[in-house]
Formats: C-alpha cells, structure tokens, sequence
C-alpha cells in the first residue's frame, strides 16, 4: 500500500490549511486561505495536499489551466509548502506522489514559482534539488533588490540629498494605515499615466486584507504642509518586510518625499527586521529589468537575489523513484 495520498482542498480543510501554513518552514500569511481566496474569481483554485497515511506532510497552493497547474498565479511566490521538521525523503516521496496524482488527473504540466530563501526561516531547497532530477525547465528568473539589514552598505550620495530635501521640507512620515488616501491620490493616477495599468489589488481587496491581516499589512504615507505626497504599503513576515506599493506624486524629486520614506522605514522602523525587500524591477516575462527603477533601489544598499519559475513534466515523476539509494 502507498504510505502517500494526495487530495484537493475543499473549504472543509480550511483550518487544517492555515495551522500547517503557520508550522511551516517556508510559508508566509499569502498562503492563509483567506489571502489566497480574496480573489478566487479569478482562478480555478486546484490547491494540493499530501498524506503520509494520516498525517498532512505538505501543501501546494496552486490554480488549474485546462491541462496546466500552476504555483498560484494570485501569488507572488509559491512552491511545495513543508514543515519544519521535515526530512528530505518525505519531501521526495510527497513530491513524487503529487506529480503522479496531476498525472493521472491528466495535467501535464506543473508550472512553480519558488519562494525566495530570505522568506524561509530554515534551509528549504529540496525542491531545487528534485527539478533537477525532474529535469525541469526553467523558465524565467526575476531579480529581487534585497536589503540585509545585518550587513548594510551606505546610501548614495543622490538618496541621502533627498532625505536632506526631505528634511528641509519638514515632511511628515506617517504609519496612519490610510489606504484610501494613498490609493486615490497617488498609487492609481501614477500607475495609470507611467504604464498604463492598475494596482495589483483593488482599494477594496486592500482594505479586506488589512481588516484580515492587521498585523501583517501596514500603509505609510508621507506629508507635505498636510497634503499626502508620497507613501509605501508594506507586507511583514517573520524575516522580510515587502514594499508592495511605492509610489510619489510629480513632486518626489524635489521634495525628497520617497527617499525620506524609506530611510525611515529601513533604519527606524524596520532595523531590526532581518531583510528589506524592495520586490522586482522585471519587465518581459523577466527578460528586462527597468534601469532606473533598479538603480533607485541600489542607491538604499539593496542588492540583487533571483526567484526561479519552473515548467515540469508530471510523467517524469518516476525519475524520483531512484533517487535514494
């Protein structure tokens, strides 16, 4: 009899899902359910669970595609989710029995996106491993501008004159959680005249993550003489704060409003937080990285870690069977 059983979520395991997301060694708050299901209009969630015999081993947060699954695509990062003292055979033999249930469930492709190391709080690349005996395809990589904040370099020159200006303009920073304010004023407009599209996450979505999330999910915003100018929506985790959103109105440069902003939030708020992660630069699929918008990042003393997507075969699960001898 196989020790390992795969079944789909059904809301049922709801609060089976978010105790094991809180024991694992390389998960975050995205992957509670209610994170995960603020938009489930949008994908067929097809979300994964393992068994080895009665005890739940592993979770895959994952969307369906006709004949494709994917690390969820509602997701910034994704990937086998494990406990935290989990040992490498049980991964192999999870891992081995998940691509065996997509292949008989007729999905030929499994698409993840992994989750960058500094979101892990213990050493969780046994996945890497097994993509390589999979022989995986990889198929894009992003750069990630990262601040470790135990080993800091100095700002520029052009981000420490802005804090300067920002100084001079007796900015005011605020952890007011006004999202609305943030949302309408500045992130939307800006979004829409500089590349044409949309926040992420609607003002509502937003506000319905915070009101779930309070601990994990803050808004930041900067004033000038009472009127917002500038501001950054942060997510927490255990080792990482995330700026979501940054953004400043037509006056940043002068004013010095993002500078200001996050020399704040790197060397008061969140010094002691292990890492600041200012997020991608990508653009085309990760083929290109926006010059400036890196540059910006750098002039903190962030500095560059990757996150891999992989494209796998399911019926090359059989390759995993001769991996330990």
């Amino acid at each position: 009899m196989n020790l390992y059983s795969v079944e789909i979520y059904q809301p049922k395991f709801k609060s089976v899902w978010n105790a094991f997301v809180s024991q694992s060694k390389n998960a975050t708050f995205l992957f509670q359910r209610d994170f995960m299901e603020y938009h489930q209009d949008r994908f067929e969630d097809f979300s994964l669970m393992v068994f080895k015999k009665e005890k739940l081993v592993a979770l895959l947060p994952a969307n369906r595609s006709g004949n494709e699954l994917h690390s969820h695509q509602g997701l910034t990062y994704g990937g086998l989710l494990l406990l935290e003292d989990v040992r490498f055979e049980v991964v192999l033999n999870s891992f081995e029995a998940l691509l065996r249930f997509l292949h008989k469930e007729k999905i030929s492709t499994l698409y993840t996106k992994e989750i960058p190391s500094i979101y892990c709080h213990l050493p969780s690349e046994e996945i890497r491993y097994l993509n390589f005996i999979l022989k995986a395809e990889l198929v894009r990589r992003d750069t990630l501008s990262v601040i470790d904040t135990q080993n800091k370099l100095k700002f520029s020159n052009s981000r420490l004159e802005g804090v300067k200006r920002a100084n001079k303009h007796e900015l005011k920073i605020v952890n007011d959680d006004d999202f609305e304010m943030f949302w309408n004023s500045i992130l939307k407009s800006n979004l829409k005249k500089k590349h044409d599209a949309s926040p992420v996450h609607s003002l509502e979505e937003i506000l319905y993550l915070k009101q779930k999330f309070p601990n994990y999910i803050k808004q930041f915003n900067v004033y000038h003489d009472d009127q917002i100018v500038a501001g950054a929506t942060i997510f927490e985790t255990e080792n990482v704060a995330h700026c979501q959103y940054i953004s400043g109105n037509d006056d940043k440069n002068t004013l010095g409003s993002l500078d200001s902003l996050h020399d704040y939030l790197i060397n008061t708020v969140y010094a002691d937080k292990r890492y600041f992660d200012f997020g991608t630069s990508n653009e085309n699929n990760g083929k290109n990285i926006n010059k400036g918008l890196q540059f910006w990042k750098e002039g903190f003393g962030a500095r560059t870690l990757t996150q891999d997507f992989y494209k796998i075969a399911t019926k090359n699960y059989q390759e995993l069977k001769t991996v330990l001898k």
